[in-house]
């Protein structure tokens, strides 16, 4: 096993059931040791795994690994790193793909401008499409977003006054996604709660430096909050710099806890409900 991978001690388990609900479980990086990472996960309390895809082969992978494992959910879509390999029948490739029951969500779609910001004008056009394919399918979207705040948040705003969403009342209208690994302000937070979306939130709060998300937390509603690791990247404290896993999850749990001044077993509970909200799940798998 590499020297990357996490040597213990994993954390104590979740006091409660816990949902994984950003992975990249179907990738290479747990290729070698992959039936472990799931059993030292389910064993920490996770009880779902949604698997956030970024190009058409890793999301059909990830389809595959679902049909494998039922507590195993995946998203399809185009990360915006991937927009410029995009081939020419890729709306087609995604409706094959959405078509599969393994699939609750569109995703990771976004915009990053931290990697890439020459093509900007891609990027949006295909962050565009992509909201559009899920709305037409009634499917959540999981949006990623990096350097690119104001041109995200305008555009799921657009996104939904095209699509009538704000004709709805606030207790009618659906869960539309999660900001996935949120490093915005409290407007956006704010914003997003008008539109529908959740905020996922993961490895990096439990980072010392972290100082403005610390800030931030305690302040989030905690019925608009999930719980994600990213993995394998993004590991938590004090396994930052290694291979994240599921099994890392409660220590993401506890630090949210710690800085809402609430126990883990309300975070727990709620952002498990939300989990199971935003993504149609059912109720949780049984540990194995």
């Amino acid at each position: 096993m590499s020297e990357k991978h996490v040597r213990g001690p994993y954390p104590e388990a979740a006091p409660a059931a816990i949902v994984d609900t950003h992975c990249h479980l179907a990738i290479s990086e747990f290729e070698e040791d992959r039936p472990e990472v799931l059993h030292r996960a389910r064993r920490a309390g996770v009880r779902w795994f949604v698997h956030a895809g970024t190009n058409h082969e890793d999301s059909a992978d990830a389809i595959a690994l679902a049909r494998k494992h039922r507590d195993v959910k995946v998203a399809v879509g185009f990360h915006p790193r991937w927009i410029g390999h995009r081939p020419p029948d890729w709306t087609l490739r995604l409706e094959r793909l959405t078509s599969t029951p393994e699939v609750v969500a569109v995703g990771e779609i976004g915009l990053d401008y931290y990697r890439r910001s020459d093509n900007k004008p891609d990027q949006k056009e295909a962050f565009r499409q992509q909201l559009d394919f899920a709305a037409a399918r009634g499917l959540p979207v999981i949006i990623h977003c990096r350097d690119a705040w104001e041109d995200v948040m305008a555009i799921l705003c657009r996104w939904q006054e095209s699509s009538g969403f704000r004709d709805s009342s606030l207790a009618q209208r659906p869960v539309r996604g999660v900001l996935h690994a949120f490093s915005g302000m409290a407007s956006h937070v704010r914003t997003a709660g008008d539109l529908g979306f959740m905020i996922g939130l993961g490895g990096p709060v439990t980072f010392r430096n972290a100082r403005d998300l610390h800030t931030l937390v305690p302040s989030l509603p905690l019925d608009q909050l999930l719980l994600e690791t990213d993995c394998p990247y993004l590991a938590p404290h004090p396994h930052r710099g290694r291979r994240n896993e599921p099994a890392l999850l409660p220590l993401v749990c506890a630090r949210i806890a710690e800085l809402r001044g609430q126990t883990a077993t309300e975070v727990a509970n709620v952002t498990t409900a939300n989990a199971m909200r935003c993504f149609g799940l059912p109720q949780p798998v049984p540990a194995t």
